[in-house]
């Protein structure tokens, strides 16, 4: 009798403990648990839309007029055969990397700017900036790599793309110090170039008395804080160019910018 009861007992002592644990199970599987991002996602390039037609380009411009296209090269198009890039009618002017941070050297530099020069289409160079490096040890990285503009066509073009550790104040003062600078040097005012979202996040509002370079690959112009208005649009990373193997950037100027207003004004 004593063994009836404690069987009895245990299981209407247990039975709403596994009711209560299968309930428990069953609450949980209908419920999606989302863990919150520990740290801001990182900015990431647009998609790029590979080389895009007029008849494309003239759908995506949004009352803005299209003026002449060009490229922007580095290493990474290891050897172009510039001749057969001087017939493709969508290079009309050419940025060729130069430097990069305190003491980066593109090593195809000095051939790309010979050889693009040699076929006659206008030349201009890039420093792709550091937010971390020191601006004056970047200036004189890319002063030895480039003594004078000489044998430069179109005004120099700074790449402006990432903030690093750097408070966005911080970057914005050592990019203001590198860009005087680099303008005290070559006596020119250079370009920007970034990306509509890093400009929209760090740079809206700041360096309006400089021309800008914008890029973005998805659909449409970009469009920026303020409707500021810049210079030159970057359509595509993945352009197709005779003479250069693989993909290339691509550019073209906006609205009523064209060639002249980033040529150097030769004295």
């Amino acid at each position: 009798m004593n063994r009836i009861l404690a069987i009895l007992f245990l299981i209407l002592t247990l039975t709403p403990t596994e009711a209560a644990k299968r309930k428990t199970q069953n609450t949980t599987s209908q419920l999606t648990y989302m863990e919150p991002d520990v740290l801001p996602a990182p900015l990431q390039p647009e998609r790029a839309l590979g080389h895009l037609s007029d008849l494309v380009i003239s759908k995506r411009r949004r009352n803005h007029s299209m003026g002449k296209r060009g490229i922007d090269v580095s290493h990474y198009q290891n050897q172009i055969n510039w001749d057969a890039v001087a017939d493709d009618k969508d290079v009309n002017y050419a940025y060729i990397k130069a430097t990069e941070n305190a003491g980066l050297v593109d090593n195809m530099f000095q051939r790309n700017l010979r050889e693009a020069r040699r076929v006659g289409i206008p030349v201009g160079c890039y420093h792709f900036f550091s937010p971390t490096a020191a601006p004056t040890a970047q200036l004189k990285n890319l002063t030895s790599v480039v003594p004078n503009l000489k044998d430069h066509d179109l005004v120099p073009m700074i790449d402006v793309e990432v903030r690093g550790k750097a408070s966005p104040a911080d970057m914005r003062h050592r990019l203001r110090q590198f860009l005087k600078g680099v303008e005290d040097y070559y006596g020119v005012k250079p370009i920007i170039y970034t990306g509509q979202n890093f400009y929209n996040k760090y740079l809206a509002g700041y360096f309006e008395d400089y021309l800008f370079m914008i890029a973005k690959y998805s659909a449409g112009v970009p469009e920026l804080n303020g409707n500021a208005k810049f210079a030159m649009w970057q359509f595509s990373a993945s352009g197709r160019i005779r003479g250069i193997r693989g993909s290339v950037d691509q550019s073209c100027f906006m609205d009523n910018y064209s060639l002249r207003d980033i040529l150097i004004k030769k004295r």
